[in-house]
């Protein structure tokens, strides 16, 4: 296990997905990109590479690791780590696709018997935090909550680039700290970057401090990954908070 909190809190966080909105870069961009986050100081914190299945072919065959959104039927065979999908009426479908399968679900009134459903097949929970609707912090508190009742992994994907809430948008370590440390609301809704403090012993948001080997289990078995159509803005955010480069 690592001893270092900044690496066991942000390892593979961020789930690289280049040609969705708002970067959409070309594919040969989107490419490059991830090749360039791979190849820097912080490659640490690079995820999988989230690619449509649409678009699969247009992919160059190699070593890196994906998340495949399924927008359209998986080519037979093709085998994935991960897979991310709308919920729908027919789950157990998604059961055989991936050995993680992440299913996008509304935070609305139905929110916690769809969670129960992904529970029951043992497939995980992914939420949108930005992009054409932003959720309040309490809808995505609630969200916070009931996967940490049923024990349910969960990704968050879109507006999430910033590092600590700002205008109205959510910050990761926000989301972070909410999974952490709980009181979800007040971490989600927390705006003053002083207010987070990660170091190499601990990550602290107020008076709430974890050690490494509490932030490594809170990313196993709770917050798997953040995708991001980029790298490089919540790496700045974090070097502009001096928690980068270790």
């Amino acid at each position: 296990m690592n001893a270092d909190a900044r690496r066991a809190l942000l390892a593979h966080l961020i789930d690289h997905a280049p040609l969705f909105p708002p970067a959409s870069l070309p594919v040969a961009d989107a490419i490059v990109a991830d090749e360039r986050a791979g190849a820097s100081a912080s490659a640490f914190m690079l995820g999988r590479l989230v690619w449509p299945a649409s678009r699969l072919d247009e992919l160059p065959a190699g070593g890196r690791t994906l998340s495949l959104v399924l927008d359209a039927p998986l080519p037979s065979p093709t085998k994935v780590e991960s897979a991310e999908a709308p919920f729908r009426d027919d789950l157990s479908a998604l059961t055989e696709v991936a050995p993680e399968v992440y299913v996008e679900t509304p935070l609305d009134e139905g929110l916690g018997e769809r969670l129960d459903a992904l529970v029951a097949l043992g497939l995980r929970a992914k939420v949108r935090c930005g992009g054409a609707v932003t959720p309040s912090a309490p809808e995505l508190s609630a969200f916070v909550r009931a996967c940490r009742d049923r024990e349910l992994v969960f990704k968050a994907t879109a507006g999430l680039h910033h590092a600590v809430r700002s205008d109205g948008e959510h910050g990761f370590l926000n989301l972070l700290a909410a999974v952490a440390f709980g009181d979800e609301e007040d971490a989600l809704g927390e705006e003053d970057p002083e207010a987070f403090v990660l170091g190499r012993d601990s990550f602290r948001w107020r008076d709430r401090s974890a050690g490494a080997a509490v932030l490594a289990d809170v990313r196993r078995r709770r917050l798997h990954s953040i995708g991001s159509c980029s790298f490089v803005e919540p790496v700045e955010e974090l070097e502009a908070l001096g928690v980068l480069p270790l």
